[in-house]
C-alpha cells in the first residue's frame, strides 16, 4: 500500500521528549515500512525515520516563533500535490487537513488525537475525509458524522520501557503536562495529605499552563518532598516510571487517551486516574491500577497500591497497547475506507481550486 503520513510540524518525528502525537505518527510509519508499505512521511527535515521524508521546514517550529498554521498548511498541500502517488493520505494535523480533503480524488484518513474546541467541531462538520478516534470517549464527545473508521487506541514500543518487579521507592510521580487541567496540583495536595515524596516531570507551555505552573505549582516545590525535575526525555522518563512506587494521574478532563498511564504500566508501575474520559479505557481497574472518582478515594487507592501485580500491568499493555495491535487496526481501517471509496464520486475541479490555493500561499509565505 502507498501511504502517505501527514505530521504536525511543531515537533519532530520522533519527538524528544514531549509530543504525543508525534510519537504515535513514528511509531506507525516504522511499523508500516517495516512490513513492506510504501510510506512518505511529512513532517520537519529533522525527522528522523525509515520511510521516505519530505519537508517544507528545514527542523521543528515549536519555539522557533515561525507562523505554524501556515507552515502546517504548506505541509498539507505538499502531499495533497502528489495525491496521485499514494493509495489512502494519512492526517494527524487538525485545521489544516480538514479543511483541504476532498481537494484530490484519493481518500483522507485523520486521526483525532485531541477534543475539538466549539470551532474546531464546527470545522469538523464539514469535513469531506474520514476519521478515527484514539479512544471510544473521544468519540463519544463528538457531533454526529458520516465516515467514521473506528476507534485505534494509542500505542508504546513497549519492549523499550523496562520492567521491574522489584523494590521501588515510596514515592509518587506525576508525569504530564503541566496544566490545570491535568491536575499536579491536586497531585501535590494528595501527597502532602500522605506525607510522601511527589515527583513531578512534563513540560509548561506558554500562556495559561505558564501562569498556572507559577502561581499553583511552583511555590509549593521545596526540593525536597515536592520535586519538579522539568520536561525529560525518553531515557530519564523511563529511569523515573521504574522508581516510584505508582504514578497519579489526577486528570480533571476528558482526557482523549493517556500515554503516559500505558507507559507507567509497561514499566510494571501501577496507575491511580480519576475517572475521566478515556482513563478507565486504558487502566485496568483492580487490575493495572485504580480508577476513582474522588480526591479522599485517590488517597486512599495509593495506600492499596502493593496489591496490584506488576506482571499485569505489562500484560494489560502488551495485549491492548502495544504497536504491532495499533498497526493492525489502522491497516484494517485504511482497507474499509478504499472499499468504500471504490464507488465515490469525485469532484471535478478540485485539482485546479487545490493548486489556486497553494500559489497563492506560496506567493505570499514561502517556507523555509
Amino acid at each position: 500500500m502507498r501511504i502517505a503520513m501527514i505530521s504536525p510540524l511543531e515537533i519532530r518525528v520522533p519527538p524528544v521528549a514531549y509530543g504525543g502525537t508525534e510519537l504515535i505518527v513514528s511509531l506507525l510509519t516504522e511499523e508500516l515500512v517495516r512490513r513492506g508499505h510504501d510510506v512518505t512521511l511529512f513532517a520537519s527535515g529533522d525527522s528522523i525515520t525509515s520511510a521516505k521524508l519530505v519537508s517544507v521546514h528545514p527542523t521543528f517550529v515549536r519555539g522557533s516563533g515561525r507562523d505554524v498554521t501556515i507552515l502546517n498548511m504548506l505541509n498539507v498541500l505538499a502531499c495533497l500535490e502528489q495525491a496521485d502517488d499514494f493509495d489512502i493520505i494519512h492526517n494527524h494535523t487538525l485545521f489544516e487537513g480538514l479543511s483541504t480533503a476532498g481537494f484530490f480524488p484519493r481518500p483522507m484518513v485523520t486521526t483525532l488525537h485531541g477534543n475539538l474546541t466549539v470551532d474546531q467541531a464546527l470545522l469538523f462538520r464539514h469535513y469531506k475525509g474520514w476519521y478515527v478516534t484514539i479512544s471510544h470517549s473521544s468519540k463519544s464527545l463528538l457531533p454526529p458524522k458520516d465516515k467514521f473508521a473506528g476507534v485505534v487506541h494509542n500505542a508504546i514500543d513497549v519492549p523499550s520501557y523496562p520492567f521491574n518487579a522489584g523494590r521501588r521507592e515510596d514515592s509518587l510521580l506525576y508525569l504530564s503536562r503541566i496544566s490545570e487541567e491535568k491536575g499536579p496540583h491536586i497531585a501535590i495536595d494528595i501527597a502532602r495529605r500522605l506525607g510522601k515524596r511527589l515527583i513531578l516531570a512534563g513540560n509548561v507551555n506558554s500562556g495559561p499552563d505558564r501562569d498556572f505552573f507559577l502561581s499553583r505549582v511552583l511555590p509549593q516545590v521545596d526540593g525536597n518532598k515536592i520535586v519538579y525535575v522539568g520536561e525529560v526525555d525518553g531515557k530519564r522518563k523511563r529511569e523515573l516510571l521504574t522508581q516510584a512506587s505508582c504514578l497519579l494521574a489526577p486528570i480533571v478532563w476528558p482526557e482523549p487517551f493517556g500515554l503516559f498511564m500505558a507507559e507507567a504500566m509497561a514499566c510494571g508501575m501501577p496507575v491511580v486516574a480519576f475517572r475521566q474520559g478515556a482513563a478507565p479505557e486504558v487502566v485496568q481497574d483492580g487490575v493495572s491500577g485504580f480508577v476513582v472518582d474522588t480526591i479522599d478515594q485517590m488517597a486512599s487507592a495509593i495506600g492499596r497500591v502493593g496489591d496490584i501485580d506488576p506482571y499485569q500491568c505489562r500484560r494489560v499493555v502488551e495485549e491492548k497497547f502495544d504497536v504491532p495491535i495499533m498497526v493492525d487496526r489502522y491497516i484494517e481501517a485504511y482497507g474499509s475506507v478504499l472499499a468504500a471509496e471504490r464507488t465515490a464520486p469525485v469532484e471535478e475541479n478540485a485539482p485546479e481550486a487545490l493548486s489556486s490555493t497553494i500559489h497563492v500561499l506560496r506567493a505570499h509565505h514561502p517556507a523555509a
